[in-house]
């Protein structure tokens, strides 16, 4: 399956967050979006997970054009900040099963499962907005798992975490992709990008100006603002 954008672009008053954008993602793979705050990275995501609608272009998948409320229905975004209820973190995991009519024998299956997962196994009374912010993002990327989304959007994953929180988010994001997911995340981390990522687009006021595979993002040559970007010569 393929999920594609072509020449999208989204405007905020004057100011063109995302630029006439073309990008193909791949099912079971990851696709790693970097570049400096401000370049367009979140917006992006938010289009792809239905919360934006474009002004211009459109999302296509499999050739067949998918409208905001469609994308709303298969994508997940998990934001670089959790945001939980005050509640157990059971109920934070079973809020969005409930809401779409699973039995309680399944939620609970589920949540044990997406638990595991996360490594986080018997936490499920604990309230989660008590839980350090590597717990917490664990804990959004579980709420994401359950619901079993087409496309997986996550900004920033593990942005500001601990190594062992970190550690434990990239291995569970790169399991997703045994599961046909089309996953792109957005980081300021190269090195995460090069571990992580199967092809890497770098977006840089509001365009895509460089995309490849992993390792001729690195190793081959490329347009300036790519070099210099990843040379450190452009601060986020």
């Amino acid at each position: 399956m393929n999920l594609e954008l072509r020449s999208v672009t989204k405007k905020y008053g004057s100011i063109i967050a995302v630029d006439s954008v073309s990008l193909s993602l791949v099912s079971g793979k990851i696709t790693v979006l970097v570049g400096v705050n401000g370049s367009g990275k979140t917006t992006l995501l938010r289009i792809l997970g239905g919360l934006e609608k474009p002004d211009e272009g459109s999302i296509f998948l499999d050739n067949s054009i998918i409208k905001p409320d469609e994308l709303q229905q298969i994508a997940t975004v998990v934001f670089q900040k959790a945001t939980m209820f005050n509640r157990s973190i059971y109920s934070n995991l079973e809020f969005g099963l409930r809401i779409r009519g699973f039995e309680r024998e399944v939620i609970k299956r589920k949540i044990f499962e997406a638990l595991e997962t996360v490594d986080l196994e018997g936490f499920q009374n604990r309230n989660a907005k008590k839980l350090s912010g590597g717990e917490q993002q664990r804990v959004a990327l579980a709420r994401a798992f359950i619901l079993q989304p087409k496309i997986l959007l996550l900004d920033e994953p593990t942005s500001n975490l601990d190594v062992n929180s970190a550690k434990i988010i990239e291995k569970v994001i790169l399991e997703r992709k045994n599961f046909g997911t089309f996953i792109l995340l957005s980081t300021h981390n190269l090195y995460q990008a090069k571990r992580l990522g199967d092809q890497i687009a770098h977006i840089h006021g509001g365009k895509i100006v460089y995309q490849a595979n992993s390792k001729d993002f690195f190793n081959k040559s490329k347009n300036g603002i790519t070099e210099r970007f990843i040379k450190g010569d452009i601060q986020f």
